[in-house]
Order: structure tokens, then C-alpha cells, then sequence
């Protein structure tokens, strides 16, 4: 009896034990990307597509060299992208473009460590694909070409043109997911790259009315145009504001500042994957590559538009 009474005390110990393991185990030991539905690894590879761009963007901008020095082993050997280099920018600009660099490696990694992801697609970021998109904007072309690596104010307005399209992405998908794990995830993107949108948008704001040289354009139209064709590519109507709106636009009604853009109750926009695609294609078509993504962008939803286009 004693026997068996030490052993049932033994059994009960040892279960007790594993419980507190199990209640302390990381969150990534809980729940693994295979028990994440196939519905939500498409919702959560897509923006792995921005999350390459920005942090291509930001790391050459601000340091001179991109993924394949600081984190290689996220690129998946993935080409290097097209028209990267550092940015001529200020001790203040420099060092923010840096904090959002190795932000973006996180969200990279991050993703690639909830779903199995995909590698670097080819990526343009190369002065004349900004200039294509600045040009676009604003009908004609620009004498001379505008150049995202030539100063401060012009990387801005660059910067300007990409975190808030992966915000609304998050934004979108965010109804749409099933798992706790996908939700937890875009959560903790879309307040780091909400972050990134208003730290732009407020050092674009503070300059609002300051002419871009050579071309005696404001910041604020600069920011205008460039939302205003976003919305036309798009293709789903008022989803982007510049920094500067007309006072019935702005929040409540009552204000033209516009740090935030927001629909009329100041909540975010969301964007579905098409619309994104729309946009960052620069084609209007999410079935037509282009703009920063010349071969097109990958994972599930990306290609099947693609596949559509080749049918």
C-alpha cells in the first residue's frame, strides 16, 4: 500500500509539473504555423511582400546595404534589388530611417516564423522607379527627375509612399483572420507600422508648406498627389489623404491638419490584397507586375492573379 500511495504521489507530482511546463512554454511553442489555417498563411504571406520592400528601402537608405548583409538568411536567396543605395540624409533623418530598417528585418523574420513565407521577390527601388511613381502622381513629368536618395525632404516623401499602403493591408486582412496566432501577429505589425506612418507623416507635416526644390511644389500637394493616385489605383474609392485636407475633410469636420489620415470616425482604412496590388504594380491591375515589383509579387494570392494574366 505504501508502494502504490508513493507512486500515485508520484504520478500526481510529475502531471503537476508538466501543467506549469506547458503554462509556460513560449506562445511559439503553442501554437505552431501548422495549426494556422491556409486561409490566414495567405493573408499573412502577402504583406511579407511590403516587408521585403521597406526594408530594403530603409536599409539602404539609411546604412548603404540592404538584407543580404544584415540578415541573409531571410532572403531565401532572393535577387538583390534593382537601384539601391544609400540616401544623402541628415544626423536626425539618418537615424530614424535606421530605426524603421531594423524594424522591417523584424517583421520580416517574424512573419517567416509564423508561415513558411517566400523569398526576396525582385524589387525596383531604384531612383527611376520613384520618379515613375512621382510623375504618375502628378500627370507630367518632372524636370529634373525627382530623386528619393537626393536629400532629407525628397527620402520623406519616398518613405511617404510605401508603410501606409502595408498599414491599410493589415488593417484589411485583420477581420478576416481565424486563428489567434494570425491576429496576434498583425497586430503587433500594423502598431509598429502605424508607428512608422505617423513619424512620416509628422516630419512631412512640420514641412508642410515648404517648397520642394527645384520644383516650388509644397510637401503638402507632394503628399496630396501621391495619396490621390493611390486612390485611383486602388480602385475602391477614398482610402488615402494627404497631410494638408480641406476642414470638412479633416477629423470631426473641424480641422485641416491632417497628421493622421482616417475615414470620418478617425479609424484606419483597409485595403484588400488586390487593391494593394493595384497600387504598388503602379498599373492599376493586380494582374499586370510592375513599378516596385517587375516580375510580380509572390505568394498564394500574388501568383494566382498572376496565373490569371498568363491564362
Amino acid at each position: 500500500m505504501a508502494l502504490s500511495s508513493a507512486n500515485a504521489f508520484n504520478s500526481l507530482v510529475l502531471m503537476h509539473s508538466l501543467y506549469i511546463i506547458l503554462i509556460l512554454l513560449p506562445s511559439s511553442f503553442a501554437s505552431n504555423k501548422w495549426e494556422i489555417p491556409q486561409s490566414d498563411v495567405n493573408l499573412l504571406e502577402f504583406p511579407l511582400n511590403l516587408e521585403y520592400l521597406e526594408a530594403e528601402f530603409f536599409l539602404w537608405g539609411s546604412l548603404g546595404y540592404g538584407l543580404d548583409k544584415i540578415a541573409p538568411e531571410l532572403t531565401g536567396n532572393g535577387p538583390e534589388p534593382i537601384g539601391a543605395k544609400i540616401a544623402k540624409l541628415g544626423p536626425f533623418v539618418k537615424d530614424v530611417v535606421a530605426q524603421f530598417a531594423f524594424q522591417e528585418v523584424g517583421h520580416v523574420r517574424a512573419i517567416k516564423n509564423t508561415v513558411h513565407g517566400f523569398p526576396r521577390p525582385l524589387l525596383n527601388i531604384s531612383s527611376e522607379s520613384f520618379a515613375t511613381v512621382i510623375n504618375s502622381a502628378f500627370g507630367r513629368t518632372l524636370k529634373p527627375p525627382f530623386d528619393p536618395y537626393a536629400n532629407d525632404i525628397n527620402y520623406l516623401i519616398a518613405s511617404y509612399v510605401i508603410p501606409y499602403v502595408g498599414l491599410t493591408g493589415y488593417v484589411g486582412a485583420n477581420p478576416n483572420l481565424q486563428s489567434p496566432a494570425a491576429k496576434r501577429l498583425v497586430a503587433g505589425l500594423l502598431g509598429v507600422e502605424s508607428g512608422q506612418d505617423a513619424v512620416i507623416r509628422a516630419l512631412l507635416f512640420e514641412q508642410a508648406y515648404v517648397k520642394v526644390k527645384p520644383y516650388g511644389i509644397t510637401v503638402a500637394e507632394f503628399t496630396d498627389r501621391i495619396s490621390n493616385l493611390r486612390n485611383e489605383l486602388g480602385h475602391a474609392g477614398l482610402k488615402d489623404e494627404g497631410i494638408v485636407v480641406k476642414p470638412s475633410e479633416g477629423a470631426e469636420g473641424r480641422i485641416s491638419g491632417n497628421v493622421l489620415a482616417g475615414d470620418k470616425d478617425s479609424l484606419s482604412f483597409g485595403r484588400t490584397p488586390e487593391e494593394i496590388l493595384r497600387i504598388v504594380y503602379g498599373s492599376g491591375n493586380e494582374s499586370k507586375p510592375g513599378g516596385f515589383y517587375p516580375k510580380g509579387a509572390e505568394g498564394r494570392i500574388a501568383r494566382s492573379h498572376l496565373r490569371l494574366n498568363e491564362a
